[in-house]
């Protein structure tokens, strides 16, 4: 009885497609080439619903992908990279998600003519929904940034 059992339930459970690192990176960088060209449609587009959202210009978690189109709107056409570089890219897969990390190293032209650099540590989990990897929360901060008043930690 028992082994009937298992068997039923192994059965009914859903099995993950095998993870492609090379696909998730893609779609990405994807998402990263058009930012750079002032199009943030590129991750809109890749936003799951209920995606959630961190970035050090937030004060708090955006929650769902209208809060994203409406942080977006007022920076649309306005942000030029000209070129990036994903540093130390890692993705590791947990059933039907995979988690995306890297070190982000952008590239840019500031209106007065100097050179611009944001370097940025960033995480991203994505889920299988069907065939397709939609992000469900994406989390950007500052690689080792200068800290005003730093915490109490190890020395």
């Amino acid at each position: 009885m028992v082994f009937i059992a298992c068997g039923v339930l192994t059965s009914c459970e859903r099995a993950a497609l095998p993870l492609n690192p090379e696909g998730i990176i893609a779609i990405e960088k994807s998402a990263l080439d058009r930012w750079g060209k002032g199009d943030p449609q590129g991750y809109l587009e890749t936003y799951a619903p209920e995606i959630t959202y961190f970035d050090p210009a937030r004060e708090k978690r955006a929650d769902g992908i209208q809060a994203m189109k409406d942080y977006y709107a007022p920076i649309a056409g306005k942000i030029k990279v000209d070129r990036y570089e994903m540093i130390d890219t890692k993705v590791q897969q947990l059933g039907d998600a995979a988690v995306l990390s890297y070190q982000l190293i952008s590239h840019a032209i500031m209106p007065d003519g100097s050179p611009f650099t944001a370097r940025w540590n960033s995480t991203k989990v994505y889920r299988l929904f069907g065939k397709d990897w939609k992000l469900v929360h994406d989390h950007w901060s500052f690689i080792k940034p200068e800290l005003r008043n730093p915490p109490p930690g190890p020395q």
